[in-house]
């Protein structure tokens, strides 16, 4: 499955949208347990408050995470993942064995394959995402990603992704020496408001990873009672972005 470039006219200020899709179901692919509540848990709790039924598949069990490192991490991180999606109201989280790190290794297809064996197990009106870039720089969120992308283009399924406005990505990579990856407004298709409440009771179930004074909770504090999306593919369009 090959991929094309497009370019994209990205709205004006006046275009940017303030709310989620009216879609009745969702399904969230990502790399990690952790994402759906670290990145996406606002997001995803918007959609369910909206009566949206809201799935999640998750491609690895974390394993490699330095932090709560031992050798039933992955045990430990699934059983978190299970706590958070029921702090959320997620309907299904379904938990894939790929190796954490690795997902950049595996063909392209393969991972689609997993993303449409989903698609086919329950209908879905859109997917959920983080941004190509990973948002952390990850390769396995922007692995995670493409084979969602790829997916949603053979059902003709749109794809919305999640990121982060450039200047909280500045300010966290200064106070974090880290590598997030963030975008200008220009880039960005919906601000939404959203509540903070359950996003952060499902973090606190990820007790492994949720380390006080992290930049978890920084983010959260940057980007206030708002989340920024971007259209990564709508419906009807053949071309990956």
């Amino acid at each position: 499955m090959t991929s094309q470039s497009l370019e994209v006219q990205h709205p004006t200020r006046d275009e940017v949208g303030t709310a989620l899709p009216a879609w009745g179901s969702v399904l969230v692919v990502v790399a990690h347990p952790d994402d759906e509540s670290f990145g996406l848990g606002a997001v995803l709790d918007g959609f369910i408050m909206e009566g949206a039924e809201v799935s999640v598949l998750c491609l690895t069990h974390g394993g490699a995470s330095t932090l709560g490192a031992g050798p039933q991490l992955s045990q430990v991180r699934a059983k978190e993942l299970r706590s958070a999606a029921d702090q959320l109201g997620v309907e299904s989280a379904v938990l894939l064995g790929y190796r954490d790190g690795m997902l950049s290794d595996v063909l392209r297809d393969i991972l689609s394959a997993e993303v449409l064996r989903e698609l086919d197990d329950r209908p879905t009106d859109g997917l959920v995402v983080f941004d190509p870039s990973g948002i952390t720089g990850h390769a396995d969120h922007t692995a995670a990603t493409r084979a969602a992308v790829d997916a949603a283009a053979v059902m003709d399924l749109p794809v919305l992704a999640w990121t982060l406005p450039q200047d909280v990505a500045d300010t966290l990579n200064e106070e974090f020496d880290a590598g997030f990856v963030g975008h200008e407004q220009s880039d960005v298709d919906l601000v939404v408001p959203v509540r903070r409440e359950r996003q952060r009771s499902a973090c606190l179930c990820h007790t492994s990873q949720a380390v006080p004074g992290s930049a978890l909770w920084r983010r959260l504090e940057l980007l206030g009672n708002h989340e920024h999306l971007r259209w990564l593919r709508r419906e009807g369009d053949p071309l990956l972005r």
